[in-house]
């Protein structure tokens, strides 16, 4: 998934995104909720905050 994509299913600019791929700032709580939404609908569990895998199909 591109920032694009991301930045679309998130509802949310690419600048977000970018920004906090970059270090450069943590999103707020509702862009955070957003972000990892689409992710979680895109088929990644995100597992006891440390780490990622994608869902089994």
């Amino acid at each position: 998934m591109d920032q694009n994509v991301l930045a679309g299913a998130a509802a949310v600019s690419r600048g977000v995104i970018i920004d906090f791929e970059k270090g450069r700032r943590v999103p707020g709580k509702n862009n955070l909720a957003a972000i990892r939404a689409a992710l979680e609908a895109a088929g990644v569990d995100f597992i006891n905050h440390s780490g990622v895998r994608l869902s089994a199909p």
